[in-house]
């Protein structure tokens, strides 16, 4: 039970697994206004870098849950990096079913609703979790623009254009499930270019390092097409935020 391995490789120095930048973290942190002791669940919390600053700066309490062994080991040697190993812990399991023992205030999937099947699933599998009164949030993709062609979808990980809806149609959409949107923090085109610039730098490297593996040939034609793709489509039509929920 792991990611595949040309996942980790190309996220091998990304402390964050989707295009939220740091600082846009720690705003969110910071604008979700957490008391000391709120109880966190995080589903696919890849390196734990929201519940390992979080706990630092606003000393919550959580717990992750990712497949990865990998970058499941990173989250735990970042709870040590930070002193903060005795307030957040890590597990390594499939987030897809997930329950936690008792309901937390906060309960999240920050860019990885597939666990769920997609939004409506991700959101019933994280209230499972959550106190009454408390908080959920969702990191998901929307279309800045409509794109196109089906070239343009695809370069943006879609199948369709019906995979990923226009920002004011996703709020729509939490409305419609009995929610409301009280926060958001939005990636923008800077904080897209630093997540996946940081994709072929450690491609390349490995690359470098490996160039007789059996994963070599697909992840240099990745690199050689990925750079182009991703500034004729990906980066003018595809979006992402962070958005916090409570039920109506």
């Amino acid at each position: 039970m792991d990611l595949p391995r040309s996942f980790t490789i190309r996220e091998s120095s990304h402390r964050i697994h989707n295009p939220l930048t740091g600082e846009k973290l720690a705003t969110l942190g910071k604008a979700l206004q957490l008391a000391p002791g709120t109880r966190v669940l995080d589903l696919a919390s890849g390196s734990g870098e929201m519940l390992c600053t979080w706990a630092h700066a606003h000393r919550i309490v959580g717990t992750g849950v990712d497949i990865s062994t990998q970058f499941t080991a990173r989250a735990r040697a970042r709870a040590v990096e930070l002193d903060v190993a005795d307030r957040v812990d890590f597990i390594h399991a499939d987030a897809s079913g997930h329950v936690a023992d008792e309901p937390v205030d906060l309960a999240a999937c920050i860019g990885a609703t597939w666990i769920g099947d997609g939004v409506v699933g991700t959101i019933e599998l994280l209230r499972r979790s959550l106190r009454s009164g408390g908080m959920l949030l969702i990191g998901e993709p929307f279309w800045r623009q409509d794109p196109p062609d089906q070239d343009a979808v695809e370069a943006c990980h879609a199948t369709s254009r019906d995979d990923f809806r226009p920002l004011p149609e996703l709020l729509e959409q939490f409305g419609e499930l009995g929610y409301d949107v009280v926060e958001m923090v939005l990636a923008d085109q800077d904080s897209w270019d630093r997540y996946r610039a940081a994709q072929w730098l450690n491609v390349r490297r490995w690359l470098d390092r490996n160039p007789t593996d059996e994963l070599a040939p697909e992840l240099r034609a990745e690199l050689a097409s990925g750079p182009v793709n991703y500034a004729r489509y990906e980066r003018e039509y595809l979006g992402w935020g962070v958005f916090a929920l409570m039920g109506r």
